[in-house]
């Protein structure tokens, strides 16, 4: 059952109907499985010249080899975050104006890194009050929807929801032909007006992933990744050592999207904050594989760490060198010191260097409380943990090592 099987249902074996020429054109980033993201902002960024910030720092990512940039919300918002979006169309927001965002994403042309925007679609604000009392329309700005729009479960007169509510604020129905027309032109516009290649889809829980798919056929972004979060399953307060059901969740809402799209791989997330912690034996499953979306459907893995990392450099160490797709998060980059900046720019040239991607091979050799080790596409070892480990053989040279991690490559 390993990821080639699963591999074979994939995009790049479909039949070569001109439908299907264009699903190979929109999976053509997955396939090749060489992403590196940046999830570009924190909670605070609204507070500064965030699109001006990003320009500046635009020479540096390129040099670092990242080659899609994830962005805050762009349209405007009634938080300042960007996840209560109102105006869809109106691109001044808390990050900057719409000037300022083009003049950003034309350096990102300029630099050949791509832009991922966020979409938010799943709720969005009204202006004025309709059925019920509510906020549930929205006259005098452009998609100007009334309540048809809206969820009957979050007070509008649509249908009833295809996912999980996002309380205190309208829900939109993706059922309704209207809605699903109008938010493909935007997406479209983003995609071929604005600038933007790839897209981010926002509490992916809330709409069904039919949906997904069918806006990324209507839109075709480079690449996709979509926010699927559930909380991993705990017993007595602590993480059990068994996540095959929360990840299996995820895995179907990939499925569900035709295949079209990545999600973000919480369950990898989830147990690499418990591991580091000295419960490394959690980093393989009962299978002998990693115990996350990683170990089952690597090419749409994007795997990533908790924003609050206490600064460890281990679990880059280990998404890095794994197979999946791994994101870094900006805080980690640009607002620790330096030695971390370098240190992840020095494992994502190891990466390159010796083409580990989405789908490498990976043997684990010792999951221990205090030892992780792993041979990854027959071309690098790395532990981590407090054990003493290295990998047997003369050809194995280490290329990178810090506090509690090493990482080696096969002589060339």
């Amino acid at each position: 059952d390993s990821d080639e099987n699963i591999e074979q249902t994939d995009i790049g074996n479909m039949q070569d109907s001109d439908e299907n020429t264009e699903q190979i054109n929109i999976g053509a980033a997955i396939r090749k499985g060489r992403e590196i993201l940046l999830q570009a902002f924190n909670w605070e960024s609204h507070k500064l010249d965030w699109w001006r910030n990003l320009e500046e720092k635009m020479p540096d990512i390129a040099k670092s080899r990242f080659t899609s940039v994830w962005l805050p919300p762009a349209s405007q918002s009634l938080s300042p975050e960007g996840y209560l979006p109102q105006n869809l169309y109106s691109l001044n927001s808390a990050y900057g104006s719409e000037n300022l965002l083009k003049a950003l994403l034309q350096k990102m042309e300029q630099y050949k890194v791509r832009s991922m925007a966020d979409i938010v679609i799943n709720h969005r604000v009204g202006t004025t009050k309709g059925h019920g009392g509510m906020y549930n329309r929205y006259d005098g700005i452009s998609l100007a929807w009334d309540e048809h729009a809206v969820t009957s479960c979050t007070g509008g007169l649509g249908n009833q929801s295809t996912g999980d509510n996002f309380d205190g604020v309208p829900n939109i129905d993706h059922t309704q032909p209207f809605v699903r027309k109008d938010i493909t032109e935007w997406l479209r516009w983003l995609r071929n007006k604005v600038g933007f290649q790839d897209f981010r889809f926002d509490f992916a829980r809330g709409y069904a992933a039919k949906y997904v798919k069918e806006y990324i056929e209507g839109a075709k972004p480079v690449f996709c990744v979509g926010e699927y979060w559930d909380s991993c399953d705990y017993h007595n307060g602590h993480l059990a050592y068994d996540q095959d059901s929360h990840r299996q969740r995820i895995i179907n809402w990939i499925d569900a999207t035709g295949q079209l799209a990545t999600a973000f791989d919480f369950t990898t997330k989830g147990i690499l904050q418990e591991a580091v912690k000295g419960e490394y034996s959690r980093l393989r499953d009962s299978q002998g594989k990693p115990p996350g979306v990683l170990g089952l459907w690597p090419s749409r893995a994007v795997t990533f760490l908790d924003n609050h990392d206490t600064g460890s450099t281990q679990g880059y160490v280990y998404i890095l060198t794994h197979p999946g797709i791994p994101s870094v998060f900006y805080d980690h980059f640009y607002d620790w010191d330096t030695s971390y900046h370098d240190q992840i720019v020095k494992l994502i040239n190891i990466r390159k260097q010796q083409d580990i991607h989405s789908r490498s091979s990976i043997r684990i050799l010792e999951a221990q409380p205090n030892l992780y080790s792993a041979i990854i596409g027959d071309k690098i070892s790395m532990k981590i943990g407090d054990g003493s480990w290295s990998p047997e053989g003369k050809e194995w040279i280490l290329a990178t090592s810090g506090h509690r991690y090493a990482v080696w490559h096969k002589e060339n």
